[in-house]
């Protein structure tokens, strides 16, 4: 991709499942990487001996994303992917406010307050990109998932809004919005309903985290640089029905 290689690229989520394929291919680009998780992996320091810095943080946390901050003023900020996620699932007769108001604070508040520090010091540089997690359940919605489908549907609006606030600031806001793709939370899920989903989906699998990654690395680069306010899609065609 053009335009990757030296750049400073924070990714939330960013050591198991997409945010770790995303990490690999930024990585490859010649990205410099900062990862932002909850919990540390032993094994990031051998994967990426180089060019990156880990961060612990909660991000629906202001304090932590403050912290966060302060690390971008010193290292600089190019690409922000908002990857963090968590599911609680339960139908709506049988969901906590418990599990609502966790889901709202990691994929919705977690993306505004990292999306409104970035904003401030993308600004004031004149240029950087913004990409966010949505999902296809935003579209059409999925059982059990009230407070996932919403915060995905959130995080498309708010992709939308950024993108017509920032760009006179030369900053490119876009979403991609995956469908079933093989991470470690996908493979929580009964296999029936994975079968399920490869079977309604025109290209009959699941798809996989670096194909992901792939767009994401795409939307930052220069090679995506009249693209902003966009939702892709990468779920095999699934969106279809």
């Amino acid at each position: 991709m053009q335009g990757l290689n030296n750049k400073m690229v924070m990714i939330t989520g960013g050591t198991a499942g997409i945010g770790r394929a995303a990490a690999r291919r930024f990585y490859a680009e010649g990205a410099r990487l900062c990862l932002i998780d909850i919990a540390e992996d032993p094994a990031l320091a051998d994967e990426f001996p180089e060019r990156t810095d880990f961060i612990k943080a909660d991000v629906s946390s202001a304090d932590d994303v403050e912290r966060i901050g302060h690390y971008v003023a010193e290292n600089g900020l190019d690409v922000l992917v908002n990857n963090a996620g968590i599911t609680r699932d339960a139908s709506i007769g049988k969901m906590t406010i418990e599990q609502w108001d966790a889901v709202i604070r990691v994929n919705l508040t977690g993306v505004f307050l990292l999306s409104q520090m970035a904003a401030a010091h993308m600004k004031a540089q004149g240029s950087g990109v913004i990409l966010n997690a949505a999902s296809v359940v935003a579209h059409y919605g999925n059982f059990g998932q009230t407070n996932y489908s919403a915060t995905k549907a959130g995080v498309i609006a708010m992709t939308k809004t950024l993108s017509k606030e920032l760009g006179k600031y030369n900053v490119r806001v876009n979403a991609i919005a995956p469908g079933f793709i093989e991470t470690e939370m996908v493979a929580k899920m009964p296999e029936k309903v994975l079968a399920m989903m490869r079977d309604k989906a025109p290209l009959k699998r699941l798809g996989k985290p670096e194909e992901v990654a792939a767009v994401y690395a795409f939307l930052a680069s220069d090679d995506g640089a009249f693209i902003t306010g966009a939702t892709i899609n990468v779920d095999g065609g699934i969106v279809l029905g």
